[in-house]
């Protein structure tokens, strides 16, 4: 075979496994047959708006999903106008949205970054540690007030994560890339103990308006490390931040519209990353064989608890956003423009995991440092048991390592709909309130 021959096998080859990189026509794909250029990838077509949701160490997932699209996609600036997260997704939101470099670089040192968590890095394991904040839960439980208030609201000291955040994230760089217009708008949620309400915070462009809902509200501020480390404060388990005066926690608990912020900040298009398997009709059943054990382990209740508040209300935002959609689609033209509340249909992509990523933490209690380990198996959280709340704190590299690599094969699988998602002539017209 020539040498022109060879070049010409080598190039087909190469657009044929990414497409994306070819380096000569970046956002072009050549057809089969004739060799013609076209165009899939359009950067400025539309505002793409990323939504990141919570789950603790399960938010490692998010990463490796970022890390296949950085591969899809062409090199270059972050595709996304704007970028929101909540609990655990907010640090993966608020990384990507200080990020000054290209869209993939930022993907990559992303994922080095949960490579190098451990629970160590997240939380203080050490015993006297743990055993003195055990110890005062049980003198505060016991004593019936007699001490007075209680000094103790937490299970886990989140001081090393604090740490490692404030060396990792420049925070700075984030407003410089809202004020450069590089990022449209950035935000991220958390709950307030004294309202009772879903708090957004965000930074963006000048013409983003605040927002009031019946249980969230949005409100114009500087990002700060505090922002961050509330929105994925875990009510019991992580200890309430105290933002300008007022005591936040986790943001899941009380946003029940986690796909509003984006939309409030103009997007038109939605890419949703979440953290749970999507299950089938049958497999919300209700289970007839008999439970293995007569009593129900702690660890199981708290596991469910905690899906109910990180997992379900992604899914039901979705639910709406597509029933909206729908209902907004049968308007005829002439009556869409008179719809109140700027509506609009809002086409999302939604990724998620292919396997359960509870199930996946099953075999990492053995992991856990021994005096935490001690105190799980105290409320039933062992290897065969309690896999959901493990899942919630496993930040450890074999664990994490399973979730990026997930994230990343379950991505390139749906590799054709992301093209398609974010092809040229993916602007959709239509109306949707936030």
């Amino acid at each position: 075979m020539g040498e022109t021959g060879r070049r010409s096998l080598k190039e087909k080859s190469a657009a044929h496994i990414l497409p994306s990189r070819w380096r000569g026509r970046p956002g072009f794909r050549r057809l089969p047959g004739d060799g013609k250029w076209i165009r899939w990838y359009a950067p400025a077509c539309v505002h793409v708006g990323l939504v990141l949701t919570g789950g603790g160490a399960r938010a490692a997932y998010q990463a490796g999903v970022l890390r296949a699209m950085a591969e899809i996609l062409p090199r270059g600036a972050m595709p996304f106008g704007s970028i929101c997260g909540v609990s655990a997704g907010g640090l993966n939101a608020v990384f990507l949205g200080a990020w000054r470099g290209d869209f993939e670089e930022a993907c990559h040192r992303l994922r080095e970054l949960w490579l190098e968590l451990s629970p160590e890095r997240v939380f203080r394991t050490d015993g006297v540690r743990l055993l003195g904040i055990g110890s005062r839960w049980m003198r505060d439980l016991s004593a019936g007030g007699l001490f007075h208030s209680s000094r103790i609201n937490y299970l886990l000291d989140a001081t090393p994560l604090r740490d490692f955040l404030h060396e990792r994230l420049p925070l700075a760089d984030l407003r410089r890339n809202i004020a450069s217009g590089a990022i449209r708008g950035f935000a991220v949620t958390a709950t307030s103990y004294s309202t009772n309400a879903a708090v957004t915070f965000f930074d963006g462009a000048e013409d983003i308006q605040p927002w009031v809902r019946a249980t969230r509200v949005g409100v114009r501020t500087q990002i700060r490390l505090d922002h961050v480390m509330a929105s994925a404060s875990i009510p019991i388990f992580f200890p309430p931040v105290r933002v300008q005066g007022a005591w936040y926690g986790d943001g899941s608990v009380r946003m029940t519209a986690p796909l509003s912020p984006a939309i409030h900040m103009g997007a038109e298009r939605l890419l949703v990353i979440g953290v749970r398997r999507w299950r089938e009709p049958d497999e919300l059943q209700p289970v007839r064989r008999p439970a293995r054990r007569d009593v129900l382990a702690p660890a199981q209740i708290a596991g469910t608890l905690l899906n109910a508040v990180f997992l379900e209300t992604i899914e039901a935002d979705v639910e709406r956003l597509e029933m909206v959609n729908r209902l907004v689609d049968r308007l005829p033209a002439s009556e869409r423009g008179r719809s109140p509340g700027r509506l609009r249909v809002i086409p999302a992509l939604v990724l998620r995991p292919s396997r359960d990523l509870g199930e996946l933490a099953g075999d990492q209690y053995r992991r856990f440092p021994r005096v935490l380990r001690y105190m799980l198996t105290g409320i039933g959280a062992q290897a065969e048991n309690g896999s959901d709340l493990l899942s919630y704190l496993a930040f450890e590299p074999v664990y994490v390592g399973r979730l990026l690599e997930l994230g990343y094969e379950d991505t390139m699988a749906r590799r054709s709909e992301v093209e398609e998602f974010f092809g040229e002539g993916r602007r959709a017209k239509g109306l949707l309130r936030a």
